[in-house]
């Protein structure tokens, strides 16, 4: 695997972007030094590095590509928005057809307001339950960003003031106890619990109706951050999928098949709080995003794109469960090999890639994964998962195992 072209544009980075990156999980922190640095251009389930490497892609931009990389009909949606207009001096129509989309396809959706990246959409949901409730302290599980209100209580929270770190507090997922000594730790003072409702661990038998009874017994705001469920585990997201309805939610990633969008979903009352809460973005009406989002929703539902995504990626859950030394976690659309330890785990990184295949051990389906595709995936595991014993790590780790998304 030549990889010539990506260390010499790696050095360039070096010198004028600091740590090399701008996607914290995209960069040397979480890959290592044996591996493509820099992706070309992509069609379908596959990409192409610099060095003119071609792989099949099962990271999917971090969960962005949900229908594959450019897909004609969200790009020719794309192309026809792009004569028209990019931005403009009033709002657009695209954005009430898209929130009224929304509304139709989200459970919880009442009411949309739209950002660019995750962070926007779960920190103005942050604000919005603050405002509404009267609130200052967070209930949380998992992650939800790079703002203060959230960073401040993870490992890299240099540069967050240790008062704003003193009002979010972690709870267990599926340890409802830990969630409810918070609330009696903070009487009256929390103003919501924001949660991913399933990252890889499936919720125990009525967890997240715990969730949802117990917050809302203590007058807080229940908010689902769907970033990577959404349109993943259905299109509704995990709140389709078990039932279980929150006051708010945050939408992302797969909405737009990779073109920037974020949303902020709830009920009508709580949103409204909206005409006093300051969340506003020059480009929060960008319509080129809001064209990309209206095409792929259509579409996914259209070609029952979720339906394929199940079959292939149970078929990994399955063969990998089976056959190999190693426990796989999560759900069809999105699923994760646990290893040992890290060196095993960046050892099986570099022979998947020599063998054409990008991942981090974890399996983020697209639509357009064929049966030829996953065929050569489990192949290419029947190859290194015995290997893996036999070898030593002999790259450069990462620069950190601090693992984000």
């Amino acid at each position: 695997m030549n990889l010539t072209q990506s260390l010499y544009i790696y050095s360039h980075a070096l010198g004028v972007i600091p740590t090399g990156t701008q996607t914290f999980s995209k960069g040397r922190f979480c890959y290592p030094s044996r591996m493509p640095l820099y992706i070309e251009r992509g069609k379908g389930s596959h990409v192409w590095d610099v060095d003119g490497n071609e792989y099949i892609d099962f990271v999917a931009g971090l969960c962005p590509i949900i229908l594959g990389y450019c897909d004609s009909d969200i790009d020719n949606a794309v192309r026809e928005q792009m004569d028209k207009g990019v931005i403009f001096s009033l709002p657009h129509s695209l954005e009430v057809e898209v929130s009224e989309l929304l509304c139709e396809v989200i459970p919880c959706a009442e009411m949309v307001r739209f950002g660019k990246n995750g962070s926007d959409a779960t920190s103005g949901a942050i604000r919005l339950a603050r405002a509404y409730t009267g609130r200052d302290h967070i209930a949380q599980y998992g992650y939800h960003g790079w703002q203060d209100w959230c960073n401040g209580i993870t490992q890299r929270n240099a540069g967050v003031p240790s008062v704003i770190r003193g009002l979010t507090h972690k709870f267990e997922y599926n340890r409802i106890e830990s969630l409810d000594d918070i609330f009696r730790q903070y009487p009256n003072q929390v103003a919501c619990v924001i949660m991913e409702p399933m990252s890889l661990e499936w919720p125990k038998q009525g967890f997240l109706e715990d969730v949802k009874y117990i917050t809302h017994q203590h007058g807080a705001v229940l908010i689902f951050d769907e970033m990577i469920t959404g349109f993943r585990m259905a299109i509704g997201g995990a709140q389709e999928y078990f039932g279980v309805v929150p006051d708010l939610a945050c939408f992302g990633k797969a909405i737009a098949n990779g073109y920037p969008l974020s949303a902020i979903v709830g009920k009508a009352d709580i949103m409204n709080e909206f005409e006093r809460v300051h969340f506003s973005f020059t480009n929060g009406g960008e319509c080129l995003s809001l064209a990309a989002a209206k095409a792929t929703i259509n579409k996914l539902r259209r070609v029952n794109a979720l339906e394929q995504i199940k079959t292939n990626g149970l078929k990994i859950m399955v063969k990998v469960d089976c056959s190999s030394p190693f426990k796989i976690i999560g759900y069809p659309g999105r699923t994760q090999i646990q290893f040992p330890s890290d060196s095993k785990k960046w050892l099986f990184m570099q022979l998947c890639a020599e063998r054409g295949i990008l991942t981090m051990g974890v399996h983020n389906m697209m639509y357009t994964h064929s049966d030829e595709d996953i065929d050569k995936l489990l192949s290419v595991y029947e190859e290194v998962f015995p290997m893996l014993d036999k070898m030593a790590f002999t790259g450069e780790p990462p620069i950190s195992n601090f693992k984000i998304r």
